[in-house]
């Protein structure tokens, strides 16, 4: 029986719902609507339609549009913005973005471009967000945001993928008065900042409350909401920030927020309203270090550190537990669980709430670094990469 999502209350003004086309998908969630998706694999794996080498070093996703995937990766030191063809994996332009990112975890950008109509928009791991032509990578503005709001990197690099609602683009570069600023995304022109929050290595999501349209972060320092039209705070949480690094992307849904992080912290529920923000829960048994939960049917489905985890969206109840294919990123099409574990394994469970239940699995295996980067389904292919090296895998039925 496949599982679909009734409903996600995330309003965004960007993008067509089939399309991939920016980080988490169309509305940030981890979802696909993508149908008719294999159940099973041959022992060998799904079948491998190509593989694309010389992106470079780095953690960055891809975005889908227009039958280009758009990434970035970093080569001599040297940070790129890429576009490969969608049918056959082939290279078909790349535009540098400015100085490297060296970590000894691994370097270059961890980011994913955000497409927006003829548009590309990208945040270095040195902070540097670009503009360019979708078709051809034809630049039509810049500004390193690190030395525009007087801001430190942060320890493993800015990892943001910026947002884009509207004429607005909103990134998290961490300057003080600047922690989180709105440009226009025509020319980068100012339009407000706010705050003072350390950068945090999350991206951020828009929704209505109450009428209310507001930006939701995780940065460096705690949940935020800001107001989209000005940058005013509206509520504020931080017990769910740790001192090392928040990564996962906030889940909104029925006026409702979660947030979690890793390093022994834990996860909350929010309750938006007018008046601001109320706790619901706050547990530790959902900590998401790089990857975020998705939210299904009332679920949420999301490797608590190292194992993978079902639990109630609204109680805070686990529901279950699995080790599955250790700690992996998630996302969900027609019914099913992608995973892809740090260690190089790509995985697939049935999206229930009533256990685990793996229906596949293959072992591609891991090289210098962890396999961070999301996976990304389109048309019917499973898009993974690992550094230098991508591959497009069949999983239609």
């Amino acid at each position: 029986m496949a599982f679909r999502l009734v409903s996600v209350v995330i309003v965004f003004s960007v993008l067509a719902a089939a399309q991939w086309s920016q980080w988490r998908g169309a509305e940030r969630t981890g979802i696909s609507n993508e149908t008719g998706l294999a159940d099973s694999w041959p022992a060998t794996g799904p079948e491998k339609l190509w593989t694309a080498q010389g992106l470079g070093e780095g953690f960055a996703s891809f975005s889908v549009s227009g039958g280009r995937l758009y990434t970035q990766g970093q080569r001599s030191g040297t940070q790129y913005v890429i576009a490969i063809d969608e049918a056959s994996g082939k290279k078909l332009w790349e535009v540098p973005t400015g100085r490297g990112f060296s970590e000894r975890r691994g370097g270059g950008p961890r980011g994913t471009p955000t497409v927006d109509g003829d548009r590309i928009y990208a945040l270095s791991a040195a902070g540097n967000l670009i503009c360019l032509e979708a078709a051809t990578g034809k630049k039509i503005w810049e500004s390193n945001l690190l030395d525009r709001f007087s801001a430190s990197n942060i320890h493993w690099g800015i990892s943001e993928s910026p947002l884009i609602d509207g004429d607005t683009i909103v990134v998290n570069p961490g300057g003080r008065g600047a922690s989180v600023v709105a440009l226009n995304k025509a020319d980068g022109k100012l339009i407000w900042k706010s705050q003072s929050d350390e950068a945090g290595y999350s991206s951020a999501i828009v929704t209505v409350v109450d009428g209310v349209r507001q930006y939701i972060l995780l940065t460096g320092d705690g949940g935020i909401g800001l107001l989209a039209k000005n940058g005013e705070l509206l509520w504020r949480y931080n017990g769910v920030a740790n001192g090392t690094a928040n990564v996962a992307t906030p889940i909104f849904h029925d006026n409702h927020v979660f947030l979690s992080s890793d390093y022994g912290t834990g996860c909350v529920l929010l309750k938006l309203s007018e008046d601001g923000a109320e706790e619901v829960y706050f547990n530790r048994d959902m900590r998401n270090h790089y990857g975020s939960s998705v939210l299904l049917d009332g679920v949420l489905y999301g490797s608590s550190s190292r194992i993978l985890t079902a639990m109630d969206f609204k109680t805070g109840a686990v529901l279950w537990r699995d080790r599955s294919v250790g700690k992996a990123q998630v996302i969900y099409a027609d019914g099913k669980l992608y995973l892809y574990s740090d260690d190089g394994i790509l995985g697939m469970a049935r999206a229930t709430p009533d256990g685990y239940q793996e229906l596949a699995r293959h072992e591609i295996g891991r090289r210098e670094y962890n396999t961070w980067a999301l996976p990304v389904i389109t048309d019917g292919k499973l898009i993974i990469s690992d550094q230098d090296t991508a591959w497009a895998f069949d999983i239609r039925e």
